[in-house]
């Protein structure tokens, strides 16, 4: 053995240097197990403390949404511009190349389509499989006021469990529906629920009054829905308000897959998120590169 063959002292324990033990940069996740904290740096990039998701799992209840229709074509060019993939299993594993290398939040809740009540999911994946696609996180929608609200409250709490048996995060997506209005107040009840019960992260959607209330009042995490599509200034200053006050990050799909040029609107999104841009300035930035790459 090496240390036998020569007997002299060579070691150097750097006795006048202390082990630093550093905190973990995200809200509300200090105290959680190295693994749970690993992934989630999978999803939220560690010098901005924030994340871009490109969401395109709308087809487990809708369909092949316009912009999706074939993701092979239309979302792997964007894959160099997300941090962060939230899909379901079946799109990973037929469409997505095993050598992207970021974060992967599956969708595990699932069942009625758009012709049905919405609120009436149930657990759509195992564990197992979860782990076998090497996933950073999972995704759930609760339905807070919505008819099955109980069902899926406890969809979210099972998810929580057997995450944290695993080192797996649990995304809570707050679902509002049609009847419900869209205010701080709503976002404030949906939000901390799913922080009380254990989600690592939230996605909600932002409003104009009271969002800063919304982030300061839960734990953990935020991050915004993108929503409908909008034109493309209103998307990029609806993502600076919603950083501004407080928000950890997007998680846009219908703003970006369905712009006029995706590719160009993540990074846009991208400079607004991580880099601070004005919106103004990310949108000269994209209008200027679509007509660079018209010209080209």
């Amino acid at each position: 053995m090496a240390d036998l063959d020569k007997p002299t002292e060579t070691k150097d324990f750097h006795l006048d240097i202390q082990q630093r033990s550093e905190a973990f940069f995200l809200k509300g996740s200090n105290c959680l197990d190295w693994g749970m904290k690993n992934r989630l740096a999978r999803i939220f990039n560690a010098q901005s403390g924030k994340t871009v998701m490109l969401a395109i799992d709308h087809g487990y209840f809708q369909g092949p949404t316009t912009g999706l229709e074939r993701v092979d074509v239309n979302i792997v060019p964007l894959l160099p511009h997300a941090d962060t993939l939230m899909l379901t299993r079946g799109i990973l594993r037929s469409v997505i190349p095993p050598s992207y290398t970021r974060g992967i939040v599956l969708r595990a809740s699932g069942g009625p389509s758009i012709l049905k009540e919405l609120s009436n999911e149930q657990i759509a994946m195992d564990i197992e499989d979860v782990l076998r696609l090497n996933a950073a996180a999972m995704a759930v929608q609760v339905f807070i006021g919505g008819e099955h609200e109980t069902q899926s409250v406890h969809n979210m709490t099972r998810l929580v469990d057997i995450g944290n048996r695993y080192g797996l995060p649990t995304l809570a997506v707050t679902a509002v529906g049609r009847d419900m209005v869209r205010d701080a107040k709503y976002m404030r009840l949906a939000c901390r629920i799913c922080a009380e019960l254990g989600a690592s992260y939230v996605k909600t959607y932002y409003v104009d009054e009271g969002f800063q209330t919304v982030t300061a009042s839960c734990p953990v995490p935020i991050v915004i829905a993108g929503g409908k599509k909008l034109p493309e200034l209103e998307a990029l200053r609806m993502a600076y308000n919603a950083i501004d006050q407080g928000a950890l990050g997007v998680d846009m799909g219908r703003n970006i897959f369905q712009a006029e040029s995706p590719a160009l609107m993540a990074q846009a999104v991208r400079k607004v998120v991580h880099e601070g841009e004005k919106p103004e300035h990310a949108y000269d930035f994209y209008r200027s590169a679509k007509v660079e790459v018209a010209v080209a």
